[in-house]
C-alpha cells in the first residue's frame, strides 16, 4: 500500500500519523474480504450445465474433436454452419471449471467472434459470440487483454444499444468482465464512451436481470484505487449510483453500496465527491440491514469516509450513523463487528465533539465488551477507539472511558505478541495518567492486580517500546 494512503486518516496530538491510520495488514486484509465479497469478473453457465468431473481420456478426445470442428467451421460462409462452430465453442467455455479458454485462444477463434458482433441481420450469432467472448474475458489477464487486442470493446459498446435486447444484455456482461480486470482494462473501456450508453440503459422498463447487471458494471467502473477512475468518470456515474442506491432489489442495491466503497477508497478529494453527491443519507439507512449482502458494504462505505476530514466524518454523524453502531459492535458476524469497531475507531480520531457524540451514543460499554470478549482482529480496531479518545478527548471523556471500566480490558492485551498493539495500549495508559491524579489512582488499582506481570517483563525486554511507555509501567512500579 502506497504511503499516500498510509496518511488519509485524520491526526492529532503527538503522533500525527497514528491518530486516524490505515496500517497496511488492516487494510490488506479488508481488501482480500471485498474480492470475495464482490464478484468482479463472472462466467455465464447455463443453469443445466454441472460441474466436469476429472477429465479421462475419452473426453480429452471429444473436447480435440470439438475444437477441430469449431476450426473448420468458423470461417463457413454458410451462416447454419458458422452459427454451429460458434455455439459449439461457447458451450465449451461454459464447461465448469474446465473451460478450455487457452486451447480455443490458441485456434485463432477470437477475431472470428469479434466478427460476429458486427452482423446485425443474426442476432442469435451476435448472441452466441457474445457469451463466447464474456467467458473468455472472465479468465485470466492475458485471456481478456485477447479479447481487447482483436477489438472486441467498441463493437460491445455498440450492442449496448441493440434492439435485440438479449444481445444487450450479453454485451453488458462482457464488458463487465473486461472492466473488471484492472484499472488499466477499466480505463480503456471509458476511454471508448461505455458511460453514456450504460447510463442510457437504466430505464424502467428493463428487466431487473438487466439492471443487477448495469449495477455490476458500474460497480466495476469505479473498482480499483491504484490508479482511481478518471474524475469524470465519478462525476458521471455518481447520479446512477444515486439513482440505483434506492431500488428495492438486493442484488442492485449491494452492488451500488459496492460502488461508493470503491469510490470513497481513494482519498479525501473523491471521499467529497461523494459527500457532495448527497448519497450519505441514503447510504447510512442501510446499516439498519440485517441483509449482509448489503450491510457489509454499507459499513465498507461509511468506514471509508470517515477516514477522511472532520467534516467528512461529521456527514456520517449527521446522517445518525452513530444510531446503528450499538447492534453492529456486537453483531454475531465477527467480520461485521471488526469492520464496525475499524469505523469506531477512526471517528474517535477525530475532534472532542465527535468523541462526544460516540459516547452520547452509548456506545463506549459495547466498544469495551468487543474489547474485552471480541476476535483478537476486532480487539485491535478498539485498542484504536479506546487509545484515539484518551489522545484527543477532553479530561472529562477520558474519565468517563476509565469508569466505563476500559482499563482492565486494555491491560489485559498487554500479554499479546504484537509490539504495535502493546505500544498503542501503553500509550493510552500514558495519557490517561497525565489526564489527573484521579485517573492515576483509577489505573494503579487495576494496574497493579492485572497489568505488572505482563507489561513490564515486555516494555523492559522489548527495545523498540518508546521512553515515555516505558515510564507508565516504572510509575506504576515505584507507587506499588
Amino acid at each position: 500500500m502506497s504511503q499516500t494512503r498510509m496518511k488519509n486518516f485524520k491526526h492529532k496530538g503527538k503522533d500525527q500519523e497514528e491518530m486516524r491510520r490505515r496500517r497496511t495488514e488492516v487494510t490488506v486484509e479488508l481488501r482480500k474480504n471485498k474480492r470475495e465479497d464482490s464478484l468482479f469478473k463472472r462466467r455465464n453457465v447455463p443453469s443445466e450445465v454441472e460441474p466436469d468431473e476429472e477429465e479421462d481420456t475419452e473426453s480429452r478426445k471429444q473436447l480435440l474433436q470439438q475444437i477441430e470442428f469449431i476450426s473448420a467451421n468458423i470461417l463457413s460462409e454458410t451462416p447454419a454452419t458458422k452459427l454451429a462452430a460458434v455455439r459449439t465453442a461457447r458451450k465449451l467455455l461454459s464447461r465448469t471449471p474446465l473451460a478450455p479458454i487457452d486451447q480455443l485462444l490458441q485456434c485463432g477463434i477470437v477475431p472470428e467472434l469479434v466478427n460476429c458482433l458486427v452482423r446485425d441481420d443474426q442476432s442469435t450469432l451476435q448472441y452466441e459470440a457474445c457469451w463466447a467472448l464474456t467467458n473468455i474475458a472472465s479468465g485470466t489477464s492475458e485471456q481478456t487483454k485477447a479479447v481487447i487486442k482483436c477489438g472486441a470493446v467498441p463493437l460491445l459498446i455498440k450492442l449496448l444499444s441493440s434492439s435485440a435486447k438479449h444481445v444487450a444484455g450479453q454485451a453488458l456482461w462482457g464488458l463487465g468482465n473486461v472492466i473488471g480486470d484492472s484499472a488499466e482494462c477499466r480505463d480503456y473501456v471509458i476511454s471508448h464512451g461505455v458511460i453514456q450508453p450504460l447510463l442510457s440503459s437504466i430505464r424502467s422498463d428493463v428487466s431487473i436481470d438487466y439492471l443487477r447487471n448495469v449495477s455490476w458494471v458500474i460497480s466495476n467502473l469505479c473498482r480499483y484505487s491504484n490508479p482511481s477512475p478518471p474524475f469524470h468518470a465519478v462525476c458521471e456515474l455518481l447520479p446512477a449510483v444515486c439513482h440505483l442506491i434506492l431500488h428495492p432489489d438486493t442484488a442492485v442495491k449491494a452492488d451500488t453500496c459496492w460502488a461508493i466503497s470503491y469510490l470513497t477508497d481513494s482519498g479525501n478529494d473523491q471521499i467529497q465527491v461523494v459527500v457532495d453527491s448527497g448519497i450519505v443519507r441514503h447510504l447510512v439507512p442501510l446499516l439498519e440491514q440485517d441483509n449482509l449482502k448489503i450491510l457489509m458494504p454499507a459499513i465498507r462505505a461509511i468506514g471509508n469516509i470517515v477516514t477522511g476530514t472532520d467534516e467528512q466524518t461529521q456527514t456520517c454523524i449527521d446522517a445518525g450513523c452513530l444510531n446503528q453502531f450499538g447492534r453492529l459492535l456486537l453483531h454475531y458476524k465477527e467480520n461485521i463487528k471488526r469492520e464496525a469497531t475499524w469505523v469506531l475507531s477512526n471517528i474517535t480520531a477525530g475532534n472532542d465533539i465527535q468523541i462526544k457524540a460516540v459516547i452520547d451514543a452509548e456506545l463506549i460499554p459495547p466498544l469495551i465488551m468487543v474489547l474485552e470478549t471480541g476476535e483478537y482482529k476486532a480487539q485491535k480496531e478498539a485498542v484504536w477507539a479506546v487509545s484515539n479518545i484518551t489522545v484527543g478527548g477532553t479530561s472529562d471523556q477520558v474519565g468517563y472511558l476509565v469508569r466505563s471500566g476500559v482499563i482492565g480490558p486494555l491491560c489485559r492485551l498487554l500479554a499479546v505478541r504484537d509490539a504495535q498493539i502493546v505500544q498503542v495500549i501503553l500509550d493510552a495508559l500514558s495519557s490517561t495518567l497525565r489526564v489527573g491524579l484521579t485517573m492515576l489512582c483509577v489505573c494503579l488499582s487495576v494496574c497493579l492486580s492485572i497489568c505488572m506481570p505482563a507489561c513490564l517483563p515486555v516494555c523492559l525486554s522489548k527495545s523498540f517500546i518508546p521512553k515515555y511507555s516505558l515510564s507508565v509501567c516504572l510509575s506504576i512500579y515505584i507507587f506499588s
